[in-house]
């Protein structure tokens, strides 16, 4: 209570919404933070390197890739399950699953930012009204004086006056640097998720960007083409040999 009591001393009027803007700003700003470590952590290379270990055909270590990556805190791993559990579809519909998906995580991501933001705008307007109001009473109190007034007394009135203008910036600036750093990693990670959904995407169809998730079909189709080069070996030495005979 002594606390609370010396804070109205200090800020007047507006001491608790002050107070208010000031812990929701902490809470927003801690729980976003957290968020960010529980999201981040896997990249588009620890993804490509599980996807080299699969065969597209084989339908139950697929199904257990992606019941093992839902399990995982990073958005990337869940966005890559939801694709592969989803592998019996065409891709249009696959496509679409994964655009309602990355709009989901999109929202969650800036869920508490325009808060952030409008924080940011109110609490400098309140320190204004704090002052106003601090001035208007000071005011009131020099003309009730009888006496001569002090320059004491001015600096006392102004500086109780101006704390809240100070208090509201204080709150201001962590909340709107906090909400534009915020929204860029969300936009960051989103493009991210867009770009590895993407490549997983292809990797089902059968189209393979990065050479390292190739290497099982590569192993597959060389045996084919070595074959056909030795059956057309064989028909030209045949050829030959029918040619001589017949000479």
């Amino acid at each position: 209570m002594d606390t609370i009591n010396n804070l109205q001393n200090q800020f007047g009027l507006m001491t608790w919404p002050l107070l208010i803007c000031s812990a929701l700003t902490i809470m927003l700003l801690l729980e976003r933070c957290v968020q960010v470590l529980l999201c981040t952590g896997v990249g588009k290379t620890k993804i490509n390197a599980l996807l080299a270990k699969q065969y597209r055909d084989d339908d139950r270590g697929l199904d257990e890739l992606a019941s093992e990556l839902k399990q995982q805190r990073p958005l990337l791993y869940k966005g890559v399950a939801m694709l592969i559990s989803h592998r019996h579809f065409d891709k249009p519909l696959r496509e679409d699953a994964a655009g309602i998906w990355l709009q989901q995580k999109r929202t969650q991501l800036r869920s508490g930012l325009r808060l952030l933001s409008l924080i940011g705008v109110i609490t400098p307007l309140l320190g204004l009204l704090g002052t106003v109001l601090g001035l208007i009473e000071m005011f009131k109190g020099i003309a009730a004086t009888t006496g001569s007034v002090t320059p004491s007394d001015l600096a006392d009135g102004l500086g109780l006056a101006m704390r809240t203008t100070a208090a509201g910036l204080i709150i201001a600036l962590p909340a709107i640097t906090g909400a534009q750093l915020l929204g860029l990693w969300a936009d960051q990670v989103t493009a991210k998720l867009e770009h590895t959904l993407n490549h997983c995407n292809l990797w089902l169809e059968g189209l393979d960007l990065d050479p390292a998730c190739n290497k099982h079909s590569k192993k597959t189709s060389v045996e084919p083409s070595a074959v056909n080069i030795n059956t057309a070996t064989a028909n030209i030495n045949t050829s030959l040999s029918s040619t001589e005979t017949a000479l």
